[in-house]
């Protein structure tokens, strides 16, 4: 039988079947070519992109340093840290906000929308609540929440409460030191973050335990003991606070130094407020520490600068007498002296400090001039403030915002004889309560100037202990003798005007001031003045020395005297009372 030859039908089908082997082939190829593109050629780019996906970078936050002081023989801690927590959230993995939000403010508190509204931002990490305690952060942790995390940190501590607070500062919602020794010290109390840079899960959770896992462990910042005594410290506030009271006072300072080493003791200013709860308070000025940020016209208190600058000159001797007028006629001004004062008469360099004698100043920045007000006394006067006594700088302390005060130009400028005679009984000038309070010490511990700190010691992250000592800024402020002399004028001036009880064994020094408040727009307040005192305590030799400034009181009489000396009396009452000086041998 012969065969027939292929139908049409036959030869399409065997066609469809060739075309359809060749496509298959052609796409199979394609998939062949495109996995060994992905798998092969960009296999590490992919790999890189799916890490970067999961890849979350945490910085470690150090552990801020530790801040201590003294208490009497013991070292107590004044600035500590404590463990709070965090709720964040990150929006990628966030599913249903609304939802998430009602349940977080049932445990915290807070407003649902603004919750809500975090939880929908396009950042990845958004900050819902700060400063959560144990209880609402385990609450929270039960909701199970994706995309809802929390996180430890370390929040600043006061347990002083308002102790010494514008000297401590404090730390802000951003970490960072703000005021007082916290923004001073702040690079070295912050430490050094480590890092975490995290594989995570879907959730966003790092996987700790991978091994692509970077880790860099943080370094703790210095911990640092300060010169402050809280014993002093709690004398000083309390003694201020009642004696600002007393004298219808709204605000004034107190600063207590040790002679012989520049070293801070207190640092007391009111009102105050608690570091604690920085966040409630709402007159910023609050922050600042007048002790070292606020210069202003001292009055009286400069006489004993003058009296030392005369004697140390060698223009007279501490048995000099000599001739007041009673006033002094300077360009077109009259210099006068206070009516208890009494008038014209003979004069002695301790009546200049015992009666506050204005024209008794102007009489010792004359002879610095051979006689009379000229520019040789302008300069001579103007090198003892500026490089003796440190006017015009600032003095270093470990402060924020520490201001140096103005000494006017001895060449420059209007007036200049009458501008330099007001410098002499302290207008015309002005200074912080720091730098009167450490100029006196160089002036009565023998002529050392101490740069004035408050730091003893500092550890380091390691372990290492660096003691602070006392620096040195002048050793010839005044001569040895002229020292004594002052002491011997200032504790007369103290005893004669019964600025303190007589203490047997002790020796108490110290001059007043009321000075004019200027106003604004230029001029001076008839009726508005400071009252200042400046003095020190000691046995043998003086051991603390004690700056108050008390700010517009309305007591009436004259504000260094009836405001400011009360102060000073309580505080000194208060540190031979507790064994805080040491008498005399006999």
């Amino acid at each position: 039988m012969q065969d027939r030859p292929p139908t049409n039908t036959t030869v399409s089908s065997l066609w469809r079947t060739r075309f359809i082997y060749v496509a298959l082939s052609i796409v199979f190829a394609i998939f062949v070519v495109r996995l060994f593109h992905l798998q092969v050629i960009k296999h590490e780019y992919y790999r890189t992109e799916a890490r970067q996906g999961q890849l979350k970078e945490y910085e470690i936050p150090a552990s801020r340093g530790v801040i201590e002081a003294h208490d009497g023989d013991a070292i107590v801690p004044i600035v500590l840290n404590q463990k709070k927590y965090t709720l964040f959230a990150d929006p990628l993995h966030v599913k249903n906000a609304e939802l998430n939000a009602q349940k977080i403010a049932s445990i915290i508190g807070g407003d649902v929308s603004d919750y809500e509204s975090k939880m929908q931002t396009e950042t990845r990490y958004s900050v819902l609540a700060k400063k959560l305690d144990k209880q609402a952060k385990e609450e929270i942790e039960e909701l199970d929440l994706l995309g809802i995390g929390l996180r430890e940190q370390e929040y600043r501590t006061y347990p002083q409460g308002e102790m010494a607070a514008q000297a401590l500062g404090f730390v802000n919602d951003d970490g960072e030191g703000v005021y007082g020794i916290e923004q001073n010290l702040d690079e070295q109390l912050r430490g050094t973050p480590g890092q975490l840079r995290a594989i995570t899960d879907s959730k966003g959770v790092p996987l700790v335990s991978n091994e692509d896992n970077v880790i860099t462990a943080p370094q703790k910042g210095d911990r640092v003991v300060l010169s402050l005594d809280m014993v002093i410290q709690r004398y000083a506030q309390d003694a201020l606070k009642s004696g600002l009271k007393r004298a219808q006072s709204k605000s004034g300072s107190v600063v207590v130094l040790e002679a012989d080493s520049g070293k801070v003791k207190a640092m007391a200013n009111y009102p105050t407020y608690d570091p604690n709860e920085f966040f409630n308070v709402d007159k910023p000025e609050l922050f600042t520490n007048p002790i070292v940020s606020q210069p202003f016209e001292i009055g009286s208190i400069m006489k004993s600068f003058t009296v030392a600058a005369a004697l140390d000159a060698g223009v007279v001797n501490a048995n000099t007498t000599y001739a007041d007028p009673g006033s002094y006629k300077i360009d077109d001004a009259t210099v006068t002296n206070i009516v208890e004062a009494g008038g014209a008469g003979t004069r002695s360099i301790s009546d200049i400090l015992q009666y506050s004698l204005n024209t008794g100043a102007v009489y010792l920045l004359m002879q610095m001039g051979g006689g009379e007000l000229n520019d040789r006394a302008r300069q001579t006067w103007h090198d003892y403030m500026v490089n003796r006594f440190e006017f015009g700088k600032s003095t270093g302390v470990e402060q924020g915002f520490e201001a140096p005060g103005v000494v006017p130009d001895p060449n420059e400028g209007w007036g200049l004889n009458i501008q330099y005679a007001n410098t002499s009984f302290g207008q015309g000038m002005t200074a912080t309560p720091m730098q009167m309070a450490a100029a006196l010490a160089g002036a009565v511990n023998g002529g050392t100037y101490y740069k004035p700190s408050l730091i003893d010691k500092v550890t380091l992250a390691d372990g290492t202990e660096q003691i602070h000592q006392p620096k040195v800024v002048n050793e010839s402020v005044v001569n040895d003798q002229t020292s004594k002399d002052l002491r011997r004028f200032m504790e007369l001036t103290a005893a004669e005007n019964r600025y303190v009880e007589p203490r047997i064994g002790y020796s108490v020094g110290g001059k007043t001031g009321t000075a004019q408040i200027n106003k604004p727009d230029g001029g001076y307040y008839e009726d508005r003045f400071n009252g200042t005192f400046l003095g020190y305590v000691g046995g043998e030799t003086p051991k603390y020395i004690i700056m108050v400034r008390a700010d517009d009181p309305k007591i009436g009489g004259y504000a260094g005297s009836q405001a400011a000396a009360p102060i000073f009396k309580d505080i000194v009452n208060s540190l031979i009372d507790n064994f805080r000086v040491t008498p005399k041998a006999n």
